[in-house]
């Protein structure tokens, strides 16, 4: 037997027990007659004590001990003299009477500690190594407790598992595939699926009325925090709904796991339109965890011979509570920081209501204090506040002043890793127009219904209907996305004939999906939930990489097992290439 008991659960209980324990060696500490030794696996830390007095060659064995190298100890719990409230087994220690090296190891190229003093590059290098950090274990045990969560849910609510192919055929559609050459069908090629799209809808046309799957998406995209060449979704359908019951069905999901993994009550869940979200925080994913809305100045701040104004075809601010303890320093690297290309703006322009109540503005020449006024009655700004004002085209300034208002927050402390708030965002726009192509795109994708009331303005005014599309976010990043499909063979040649497929295209890429609808195809609807995302945010990580056990690097490399790598001249003519 390689152990009795783990390294996190020795208690004083224990004390008189004989144990076993395995693991690794976290640190070795001598002093002279005495040796003291952090013993490490998964569920902790137990503190290994060596004597001289009772064992001498023990003693000095003990001390040939390195970091990491694998043993196994067999002795008795006692207490421990010098205690350690910082950890569960703090209060005892294993007095040793034999141990066994199971394997050495050489020194690891960073500590293996919370706190490490390795870089990321180095960390995925020894990813094996990295996975040791308490750091790392508690968000991987996090991920499973999350999947078990969601699977328990969806399970309890009838839903099937089931599982859809991973080669399948490439579309032009959304983003880049990953393609897979077939050697038994030269010249052609399988592609990785960027989500179960329309396997999910033919599962409803076979009458699988609940469907989910936690599976793996590809998509050969630029890569960010957020973003992986090969991520997992919870990916769900449901047919004869509704949006209704596709909200209500998935908001106790989300609701169930936070309560489930972190017991957290995230309350009702608040619907926006895309609409109201663009206006009122200049987002479609906004951070609900703090107010500062954006306000609109054009009716207060216009025509007064501010040509910066008067020009735009927006004027938009946020009033910061208490902001106007920024001194003038802090407030120019505010509008340095707009003026960065990564946001755009041209300038910033602030307002400061002091502890008086009078306004002092950056744009007094044009603004006298009763036109601020106007301002600040508009913000329902108070003493003390600050006013931040940005201007422009619509949309472009509206998502200006959504980074400032984050990166604000932010400074404020508004944006805790602890706290969280969910919104649903309804009603997207259907199709935007590229003007580089001349072209409609969906906004999802083609199989995205309208909602009913805007299906006649499809050929008469494409860019005022709203798809009957929903995204769930939190804390201000998109955690989920879906819509009530088109069912309607009809309805979809219509959404082919905007998107500008011909007959002959439509049916060469989507044909088996349109003739699976000539059987009975059900109303139906579903959403996909990104689980990589969902467990950074309840890990309080920015990065997703932090949540999977093996991610690829900034560049999409996995540097650990050196891919993607080139094919061998046998392998690429085995291949056709």
């Amino acid at each position: 037997m390689h152990r009795t008991h783990t390294c996190g659960e020795l208690r004083t209980n224990h004390i008189g027990t004989q144990v076993t324990l395995s693991g690794w060696v976290q640190r070795r500490t001598d002093f002279g007659a005495l040796t003291f030794i952090d013993l490490r696996d998964r569920y902790g830390i137990t503190q290994l004590s060596f004597n001289e007095e009772y064992n001498k060659e023990l003693n000095e064995k003990a001390r040939s001990l390195g970091r990491e190298f694998v043993i196994k100890v067999h002795g008795e719990v006692i207490e421990r003299s010098s205690k350690n409230d910082k950890i569960p087994t703090g209060h005892i220690e294993i007095k040793v009477t034999d141990f066994e090296i199971l394997n050495a190891s050489l020194t690891p190229p960073f500590t293996i500690e919370d706190d490490t003093d390795g870089g990321e590059e180095i960390r995925l290098k020894y990813r094996y190594l990295d996975l040791r950090r308490n750091a790392i274990q508690d968000k991987l045990i996090l991920r499973s407790k999350l999947n078990k969560a969601v699977r328990d849910y969806l399970n309890n609510a009838g839903f099937i598992d089931v599982e859809t192919p991973v080669l399948i055929k490439s579309t032009p559609e959304g983003a880049r595939d990953f393609v897979v050459p077939s050697r038994m069908n030269e010249g052609q090629y399988y592609a990785l699926p960027q989500s179960p799209q329309t396997f999910k809808q033919l599962l409803m046309v076979s009458g699988l009325d609940k469907y989910y799957q936690i599976v793996k998406c590809f998509r050969d995209e630029d890569f960010r925090a957020d973003r992986q060449p090969e991520f997992t979704q919870i990916d769900c359908e449901m047919s004869f709904v509704e949006r209704e019951d596709i909200l209500s069905t998935f908001e106790g999901m989300i609701r169930d796991v936070f309560q489930s993994v972190k017991e957290i009550d995230l309350g009702q869940i608040p619907i926006l339109t895309y609409d109201d979200a663009m206006k009122r925080f200049g987002s479609d994913k906004p951070d609900m965890r703090f107010g500062m809305e954006l306000v609109d100045l054009d009716d207060v701040a216009k025509g007064n011979g501010f040509s910066v104004f008067d020009n735009a075809e927006s004027i938009v601010a946020i009033n910061v509570k208490g902001g106007n303890t920024y001194t003038r320093k802090e407030l120019d690297a505010f509008t340095d920081w707009v003026k960065r290309p990564q946001i755009g703006a041209l300038g910033l322009i602030y307002c400061r209501v002091n502890e008086d109540g009078s306004l002092k503005s950056s744009v007094d020449k044009f603004f006298d204090e009763t036109k601020l006024k106007l301002w600040a009655d508009q913000c329902t700004s108070e003493a003390g506040d600050l006013i931040l004002v940005l201007s422009g085209k619509t949309d472009k300034v509206r998502k200006q002043m959504n980074e400032l208002r984050l990166h604000v927050g932010e400074l404020q402390g508004l944006r805790p890793k602890n706290k969280f708030a969910a919104c649903w965002v309804v009603d997207f726009p259907l199709v935007e127009y590229d003007e580089e192509s001349g072209k409609w795109h969906a906004m999802h994708h083609p199989f995205t219904s309208p909602i009913p009331a805007d299906r006649d303005k499809m050929q008469t005014d494409p860019g005022a209907v709203k798809a009957n599309a929903y995204d769930m976010a939190i804390n201000g990043m998109e955690v989920g996305g879906g819509s009530i499909r088109i069912h309607d063979k009809q309805l979809q040649k219509r959404m082919f004939d905007l998107l500008g497929f011909t007959e002959e295209e439509a049916q060469e890429q989507f044909g088996f999906l349109m003739n699976a609808f000539e059987y009975g195809a059900p109303p139906h609807g579903g959403i996909a939930f990104g689980l990589d995302r969902l467990t950074a945010i309840l890990a309080g990580t920015d990065s997703i990489r932090d949540v999977i056990a093996f991610p690829k690097n900034n560049m999409g490399r996995d540097i650990m097992i050196d891919a993607p790598a080139p094919l061998n001249a046998d392998q690429k003519k085995e291949l056709g290439m």
